[in-house]
C-alpha cells in the first residue's frame, strides 16, 4: 500500500502533510500490544496523593454514611517523598550530555540565562514565541494559558489574572477554578505588554485570512485557526521546538522553575515569586529554588529581563572607544542611554555622564526599550571580548523610567574592569601540600573551629 501525501491549506499557503506510513502504524500496534498488561510503577508522591484520595473517601463514609468501621488508609505506610531540587545545564553537564545522551539525574532542568537567550532567539518566529515568553518570565502553569480569556487581560494596566485553567484527563479536557491559592493577579513588563498587544494583532489577522472558518474562542493563546490549544499539545510543541534547537532539553513545567530562578537572581523577595507562581506556602518556593541559585549567581543583572541576553542585530555607528579619564584604578563605570528615533528605530550611545561627550555610539531596530538595553548588552561585551576586558555588572534601569517615558527611552550602566592573567614564569611542579598546622589556622582563625 503506497500512502500519499496531502496537501493542506493554512494562511495562504500550501504544506504538504506526510501520513505515517503502514509499517509506522504496524509498529505503533505492535507498541500497544506489548504494553498491554504492564503497569507504570507509581512515585512515592502519586502514592501519597492516591492515599490521600482514599483517606478522605473513608472519612467522609465513616461521618456521614457510617459504612466504614475504620480508616484504613491511615495505617498503610509509605516510602518518604523527597521533593525534587532543579539543576542548571553547566557547560560540564551539556558536554556529558552531547557526549552520551544522558541528563545529568533529576528530572527538573534550568537553562542558564545564556540558554534561555538562544531559546527566543530561536522561536522569535514561532507563532507561539509570546506564550513561550510568557512561560519563561511569568511561570504559568499550562492548564492556566490554556484556558487564559482576553477578559482577563489588561495591556494598559499591564496586568494578566490567572482564575481558570484547563486540566487533562485521558487527553479529554476539563475547565475548573485553580485552587486557591493559584488564583492570583501577574504583573507584566512592558515587553510583555507588548507581547500580548502582538498576539491579538495576529489573531485578527489570521480572522481575516480564514473568514467563516476562524473559530471564535476568546482564548488568549490559539492555534492559527482560533482553536483553542489543548495542553498536551503546548508541551509537545515546546518539546520539538528544543530538539530543532539543539539545547539541552528541559520540559515545558521547567520553565516555570527558570522563571523562578531568574526572578530570585534578579533579586527579587521569595515571597513575590511565591505569589507569582501560585504556591500554597513560602517553604515550597524556598525549598524548591534556593539550591539552585549558587550555580547561576552572578552580579551581571537586576532586572529579570536583563539576566536573558538576547541577540538584537544592531550598527555600529561610532566605534567604542573608553579614554583613560574614564578609568578609576582599572574600573570604567558609564552609561548606555537609548532613545527611539522614529518607529521602530532606536540610537544607543554610551557616556559617562548625560552631558558628556559619546564613546560610541550603535543603531538597531527594535520593538521596545528591552531590545535596546539588549544590544547595548551584547555590544559592551562584544567590546570586551576583543580587547581582554571583563564585564563586571550590568544594571538595567529601564523600570526606573519616568512611566510616561519608557516607550521611548533606555538607560542601561556598564561596570568594567581591566584584567590581565597571572604570568606562568616562575611556577614549578607541587612538591606537597602547606603543612596541617597552617591549613588549619587559615581555616579556623583565632584557634576556633566550626563544626561540622
Amino acid at each position: 500500500m503506497t500512502v500519499q501525501p496531502k496537501p493542506f491549506q493554512r494562511s495562504g499557503c500550501t504544506v504538504t502533510r506526510t501520513w505515517p506510513s503502514t509499517s509506522a502504524l504496524d509498529a505503533n500496534a505492535a507498541l500497544r500490544e506489548g504494553k498491554k498488561g504492564l503497569r507504570k510503577v507509581a512515585s512515592a508522591a502519586t502514592m501519597h496523593r492516591v492515599n490521600d484520595t482514599l483517606s478522605s473517601a473513608l472519612s467522609w463514609g465513616i461521618k456521614r454514611e457510617q459504612a466504614f468501621a475504620k480508616n484504613w488508609a491511615q495505617l498503610v505506610e509509605l516510602p518518604p517523598v523527597t521533593r525534587p531540587k532543579p539543576l542548571v545545564w553547566t557547560p560540564e553537564r551539556i558536554e556529558h550530555w552531547k557526549r552520551t545522551g544522558e541528563k545529568p539525574g533529576p528530572v527538573m532542568m534550568v537553562w542558564t540565562p545564556e540558554l534561555t537567550g538562544q531559546f527566543l532567539d530561536f522561536v522569535k518566529d514561532d507563532w507561539l514565541y509570546e506564550l513561550w515568553h510568557t512561560f519563561i518570565f511569568l511561570g504559568p502553569r499550562r492548564g492556566e494559558m490554556a484556558a487564559l480569556p482576553w477578559t482577563e487581560v489588561s495591556t494598559d494596566a499591564l496586568w494578566m489574572r490567572i482564575s481558570q485553567q484547563i486540566v487533562e484527563v485521558a487527553y479529554k479536557l476539563y475547565g475548573e477554578a485553580p485552587k486557591a491559592d493559584s488564583v492570583r493577579t501577574l504583573s507584566l513588563s512592558l515587553e510583555s505588554g507588548d507581547n500580548l498587544i502582538t498576539v491579538r494583532a495576529k489573531q485578527n489577522q489570521m480572522r481575516q485570512e480564514w473568514g467563516d472558518a476562524y473559530v471564535e474562542t476568546g482564548r488568549v493563546w490559539t492555534h492559527e485557526n482560533g482553536e483553542a490549544l489543548h495542553p498536551d499539545w503546548i508541551s509537545r510543541r515546546f518539546t520539538r521546538l528544543v530538539e530543532l534547537s539543539g539545547l539541552p532539553p528541559v520540559r515545558l513545567h521547567d520553565l516555570r522553575h527558570l522563571a523562578a530562578t531568574l526572578a530570585l537572581l534578579a533579586g527579587h523577595d521569595i515571597k513575590v515569586v511565591q505569589e507569582k507562581l501560585g504556591h500554597s506556602s513560602r517553604q515550597i518556593t524556598s525549598d524548591t529554588y534556593t539550591s539552585v541559585l549558587p550555580e547561576m549567581m552572578r552580579a551581571e543583572a537586576e532586572s529579570v529581563m536583563a539576566v536573558a541576553p538576547r541577540d538584537i542585530p544592531f550598527e555600529a555607528r561610532t566605534p567604542l572607544m573608553i579614554p583613560e579619564t574614564v578609568w578609576q584604578n582599572d574600573i570604567a563605570v558609564f552609561f548606555a542611554h537609548g532613545a527611539r528615533q522614529s518607529g521602530d528605530t532606536w540610537a544607543v550611545g554610551a557616556q559617562t555622564q548625560p552631558d558628556s561627550d559619546l564613546l560610541g555610539m550603535i543603531t538597531l531596530t527594535g520593538r521596545g526599550q528591552d531590545d535596546a538595553a539588549n544590544a547595548a548588552v551584547k555590544w559592551i561585551r562584544d567590546h570586551c571580548t576583543a580587547n581582554e576586558l571583563e564585564l563586571v555588572r550590568v544594571e538595567n534601569f529601564n523600570d526606573r523610567c519616568p512611566e510616561e517615558q519608557r516607550a521611548d527611552f533606555s538607560l542601561t550602566r556598564f561596570t568594567v574592569a581591566r584584567c590581565e592573567s597571572p604570568g606562568l614564569d616562575g611556577w614549578a611542579l607541587p612538591t606537597g601540600l602547606p603543612p596541617a598546622a597552617s591549613r588549619t589556622a587559615r581555616r579556623a582563625p583565632n584557634g576556633r573551629r566550626k563544626a561540622a
